[in-house]
């Protein structure tokens, strides 16, 4: 599995939101999501959203490891302009 194909899974998983994916050796991965869809929830909701839209594949390991930061448009725009 590819950084590319994680972002695509979850952008299509979760309409509207923006994947930001590293990894290079195929199975260790860091991401970055931003969706309007996190709002209101607790972080812990927020992962468990993006680990549906990866629909089992780290159960499966066919991805091993993944850090996960999720932020709302808003939390990610206000990081940005620091």
């Amino acid at each position: 599995m590819q950084a590319q194909d994680i972002e695509r899974l979850i952008e299509e998983q979760l309409p509207g939101a923006r994947a930001m994916v590293r990894g290079d050796d195929g199975v260790h991965f860091e991401a970055v999501v931003v969706s309007a869809d996190f709002a209101g929830k607790s972080l812990a909701q927020q992962h468990r959203m993006v680990y549906a839209a990866l629909g089992g594949r780290l159960e499966r390991e066919e991805i091993h490891a993944l850090s996960l930061k999720t932020r709302t448009p808003d939390a990610w725009n206000s990081r940005q302009s620091r």
